[in-house]
C-alpha cells in the first residue's frame, strides 16, 4: 500500500506536456529573417523542380522505363519529405511561432520516418535497376518488367509506413516530464529520446533494428550493385561504351553518396553520443537540401531528361502562340 501511494504521488507530481517548443536553427532575429526567405526560396525550388521532373517523365513516352518510374517515386518522396519539415522550419523563424502540439510532433515523426525509410529503399532499388541494365542488358526487360516495378514501388512505401508506425507508436508510450524544449527545427526521434524521462531502451532497440534494415541493408544492396556495375564497366573495351555506362549511373551515385552518408551519421549511433547542435546541420542535408539537389542532378546530368524538358517547354510555347 505504501509503495502504491508513493507511485501515485510521483504520477500526480509529473507535468503532462501538451506541446513542445522547437529551438530552431538560430536565436538571432536578423539571421532568422534572412533564413526565412532563404528557406521559402529553397522550398519553392524543391517543389517546382520535383514536380517538373514528374510531369516531364509522365508526358514523355520515351521516359516510360523502370528507371524513370522509380525516379518519379523518388521525386514524390522528396516532395513528401521536404513538405513535412520545411514549413515548420519556416514557421520557427518567425517571432513567437516555435510551438508544436504533442500529437502534431508525433505526427511529424511518423511522416518523416515514413519518407526517410521509403527514400532509402528507393535509392537501393534504383541502384539494382542500374545493375540489371548494365550487367544483364538482354534480360533487363524481364528482370524489371512492369509487375516487378509496381511491386517494388508499393513495397518500399508500405515498408516505410510500417516502420514509421512502430516508431511513432513507441514514442506515444514515453513520458516527457522534465522539459518540453526540443533542440531541433523539427520533431525527430533522437532529440525526443534525449528529452524523455522514461526508459527508452525498447525505442533504441527498435531504432537499431530499423537502422540495420533500412540504413545498412539499403546501403549494402547499393554498394553491392555498384561493385558489379564497376566490374562490368571495366570489362567494356571501347572508351565510348565505358563513358555511356558511367553516365547512366553517375547521377544516382552522387545522390546516394550524399544521402546515405548524412542519414547513417545521424541515426546509426547510440543516443548518448548525439550532438544535437551538429545534428541539426547534418539533418538539413537530407531533409531540406537533398530534395532540392535531386531534380537538378537527375535533369542536368541526364541527356534524355534535358531533351524531354526542352520538348515539353517547346510544346507549351507553341500552345501559347496558338491561343494568342
Amino acid at each position: 500500500m505504501k509503495v502504491n501511494s508513493i507511485r501515485d504521488t510521483e504520477i500526480k507530481n509529473q507535468t503532462v506536456i501538451t506541446e513542445f517548443i522547437l529551438v530552431g536553427l538560430t536565436d538571432s532575429l536578423g539571421l532568422q529573417m534572412l533564413l526565412f526567405w532563404v528557406f521559402i526560396l529553397i522550398y519553392a525550388m524543391a517543389l517546382s523542380g520535383n514536380f517538373l521532373l514528374i510531369i516531364t517523365i509522365w508526358c514523355c513516352r520515351k521516359l516510360h522505363t523502370p528507371m524513370y518510374f522509380l525516379l518519379i517515386n523518388l521525386s514524390l518522396a522528396n516532395v513528401f519529405s521536404i513538405s513535412i519539415t520545411t514549413p515548420k522550419l519556416i514557421q520557427t523563424l518567425l517571432p513567437h511561432q516555435k510551438t508544436i502540439s504533442f500529437y502534431g510532433c508525433i505526427t511529424q515523426v511518423y511522416l518523416f520516418i515514413w519518407a526517410l525509410g521509403t527514400e532509402l529503399l528507393l535509392l537501393s532499388f534504383m541502384a539494382f535497376d542500374r545493375y540489371a541494365a548494365i550487367c544483364h542488358p538482354l534480360q533487363y526487360t524481364v528482370i524489371m518488367r512492369k509487375e516487378v516495378c509496381i511491386t517494388m514501388a508499393t513495397g518500399v512505401w508500405v515498408a516505410g509506413m510500417v516502420n514509421s508506425a512502430v516508431h511513432a507508436g513507441l514514442m506515444l508510450q514515453l513520458s516527457f516530464c522534465s522539459s518540453n524544449v526540443i533542440n531541433h527545427f523539427f520533431c525527430d526521434v533522437p532529440p525526443l529520446l534525449k528529452l524523455s524521462c522514461s526508459d527508452t531502451s525498447l525505442n533504441e532497440t527498435m531504432a537499431f533494428v530499423a537502422d540495420v534494415f533500412f540504413g545498412i541493408g539499403s546501403c549494402g544492396l547499393t554498394l553491392t550493385s555498384y561493385w558489379f556495375i564497376l566490374r562490368a564497366i571495366f570489362r567494356i573495351r571501347s572508351t565510348e561504351g565505358k563513358k555511356k555506362a558511367f553516365s547512366t549511373c553517375s547521377s544516382h551515385l552522387i545522390v546516394v553518396s550524399f544521402y546515405f552518408s548524412a542519414v547513417i551519421y545521424t541515426y546509426i549511433r547510440p543516443t548518448s553520443v548525439y550532438s544535437l547542435d551538429n545534428d541539426k546541420l547534418v539533418s538539413l542535408l537530407y531533409s531540406v537540401v537533398t530534395p532540392v539537389v535531386n531534380p537538378i542532378i537527375y535533369s542536368l546530368r541526364n541527356k534524355e531528361v534535358k531533351e524531354a524538358i526542352k520538348t515539353l517547354t517547346g510544346r507549351g510555347r507553341l500552345l501559347q502562340r496558338i491561343q494568342e
